[in-house]
């Protein structure tokens, strides 16, 4: 039966021209070589190479066989090197879900430092924000999930990534902006701009309307975090968003943010965390990430 190291000896033979420098590359003896060889003589029942010739010459048929190995013995080596990575968890499948429409402001940049050290892994999103999350997350629908609330479920871990302040972003010109004070009954005459999710996903309506029993007077969603800022700052509403979201467009002029003093003297503030099943921490990448998701978490409080 023919067999890989065959094949491998008879590219060795081909690069080499004798059985004593073949031997050599493979660590056999010339004398195991040519006994590879009248086993191929004897299964073809021709001569595969001609061993008297300097170099050795192979035969019509050890040229085909060369030829096979050729395309083989590359796919081979491809196949052993993805196995010893599968075997060690340097490649796998990461899916995602993020109850936090602006979070990927600073999730994809992560992501594509941990593709430079992991590039066999393959990072991907769930399709939607979905009602039950936490609970997809358990069932394996998908592996880590970014949420501000954490739920405590069996099999599930959650890691602190960083705290940040939900802020109250109006209009440059809206009579809020410099206000002294401003309380839940002034912004319940307001129309809210905010994200297409359940109102208990969103701080200022959990935090905020809701433990006062107030709805704001209208309600308007868009999937995008620049057309909930235009939408704002052309005096269409008011909105809240993280800090690290509002930072970048106040600083541009676009909008003014304001601390939300009515729910706490310090704010609306929440901690974001990562959730994911503790069978996955041991796997060497997802291990890499979540020590790089660290990594970030350090130097932001640095930072902040």
């Amino acid at each position: 039966m023919l067999e890989i190291r065959h094949l491998k000896t008879l590219l060795a033979l081909r690069e080499h021209g004798s059985l004593v420098a073949a031997a050599g590359e493979l660590c056999l003896t010339p004398s195991a070589i040519s006994h590879q060889l009248k086993e191929l003589d004897h299964w073809y029942g021709v001569e595969v190479v001609n061993r008297r010739s300097r170099p050795v010459q192979f035969s019509s048929v050890g040229q085909r066989l060369l030829k096979l190995a050729d395309d083989i013995l590359p796919q081979f080596q491809l196949a052993h090197s993805d196995i010893t990575r599968i075997i060690h968890g340097q490649t796998g499948r990461i899916i995602f879900a993020s109850e936090c429409h602006s979070c990927f402001d600073w999730l994809m940049p992560l992501l594509n430092q941990y593709r430079a050290q992991y590039p066999d892994v393959d990072l991907d999103f769930a399709p939607a924000f979905e009602s039950n999350p936490h609970e997809l997350l358990q069932h394996g629908d998908f592996d880590l999930l970014i949420t501000s609330d954490p739920i405590e479920l069996s099999g599930i871990s959650y890691f602190s990534i960083f705290e940040y302040e939900s802020r109250l972003v109006l209009s440059n010109t809206h009579p809020l902006a410099r206000a002294d004070k401003i309380t839940v009954h002034d912004l319940a005459n307001e129309t809210l701009v905010t994200y297409p999710v359940d109102k208990h996903r969103l701080d200022i309506m959990s935090h905020l309307f809701i433990p006062a029993n107030i709805q704001p007077k209208h309600v308007r969603t868009t999937d995008l975090t620049q057309m909930l800022i235009q939408l704002v700052a052309s005096g269409r509403g008011i909105g809240a968003l993280p800090d690290w979201v509002v930072n970048e467009y106040e600083q541009k002029g676009w909008v003014t943010s304001r601390r939300l003093t009515c729910v706490a003297p310090e704010g609306l503030r929440r901690t974001l965390y990562a959730g994911y099943r503790q069978e996955d921490q041991d796997k060497n990448y997802f291990e890499g990430f979540l020590k790089q998701l660290e990594k970030f978490s350090q130097q932001r409080s640095q930072y902040y």
